[in-house]
């Protein structure tokens, strides 16, 4: 298998791979490994701290908020948390939990510690709520763990008057077949990669004459093609969004008459996903490699030794 990272891309999170002498189920393994093997960071452990308190003024508080502890720890649980895999173990892994009952594992060769401690509006506010944020979360440790800008506005509860959370949040490695929140990457697709062919050059401007363009900017007409072909893998899947602006019930089905036609190349597919921002959408593809790698290692050296 061959892997080529398409031109103009990755953009944000988002990345599209052309795989070359490869199969479907080849291609499908590695869809799996992304989304089931692949490990990352994530919260997994919340002790919330429980109680009344008093603020410098005099006003009394209490460490309650909207939302159950299980709701509220199933949010924290799903924030991308910044992933570093050559810096961090597995907990069973870390030498620091050895012969300890695992309700007490935790180092930082294994763990991330984030706190957070918040209180809603005073009583004198014209606010009655406050929102509670991701980026309120504070590291206990590097800065760049702290919780990335882009995810800092997801929102995990709210806070009246009165109220107020402090919490501690363990995140740890694990794997998406393990649970939801340690998968690094969403919408894992693939389709066989086509050309477009320019089968019909007058019959053509029936979709030519649309004037459409692409989400890109590109402009959907006959200079996408050269000798009536067009293989650019964005320009192609462009095209055929395009089409559906002629095909069966758009009533220019007849007059557009198949004039340009899809046709798959043989042993390559179009590879696309989207990262969580965990991790960079290309370390979790090599990552992805070299989980099936090893696993089919393995798998040779069993059948090796069984063969002895």
């Amino acid at each position: 298998m061959k892997a080529e990272v398409v031109a103009g891309w990755p953009k944000d999170n988002k990345i599209r791979i052309v795989l070359s002498d490869t199969n479907a189920a080849q291609v499908n393994s590695l869809r799996r490994a992304i989304l089931a093997d692949v490990p990352k960071m994530a919260i997994t452990k919340v002790r919330f701290e429980q109680g009344v308190t008093q603020d410098n003024q005099g006003e009394v508080i209490e460490s309650v908020n909207v939302l159950p502890d299980e709701v509220l720890a199933h949010r924290l649980a799903m924030i991308p948390i910044p992933t570093f895999l050559e810096e961090f173990v597995f907990p069973q892994d870390d030498p620091n939990n050895e012969n300890l009952p695992e309700d007490q594992w935790g180092s930082p060769l294994s763990q991330i510690i984030y706190h957070l401690s918040i209180r809603g509006p005073n009583s004198d506010s014209p606010e009655e709520v406050k929102t509670v944020y991701a980026g309120d979360l504070n590291v206990l440790g590097e800065t760049k763990l702290q919780i990335r800008e882009e995810h800092s506005r997801i929102p995990l509860t709210v806070l009246s008057k009165g109220q107020y959370l402090e919490l501690y949040a363990y995140a740890t490695l694990g794997r998406g077949r393990e649970h939801a929140k340690w998968c690094p990457a969403a919408a894992v697709t693939f389709q066989p990669r086509q050309k477009a062919v320019l089968a019909k050059p007058k019959k053509a401007n029936v979709l030519f004459d649309l004037n459409l363009t692409s989400k890109s900017g590109r402009e959907i007409n006959s200079k996408l093609f050269s000798n009536k072909e067009c293989t650019d893998v964005n320009a192609v899947l462009d095209l055929e969004r395009a089409l559906h602006q002629v095909g069966y019930g758009t009533g220019r089905d007849e007059a557009f008459d198949d004039a340009i036609v899809m046709e798959d190349i043989e042993g390559e597919y179009v590879f696309s996903f989207e990262s969580d921002g965990s991790m960079p959408a290309e370390e979790i593809f090599n990552r992805a490699c070299e989980e099936l790698v090893s696993r089919f290692e393995k798998i040779t050296s069993e059948i090796d030794t069984a063969l002895v």
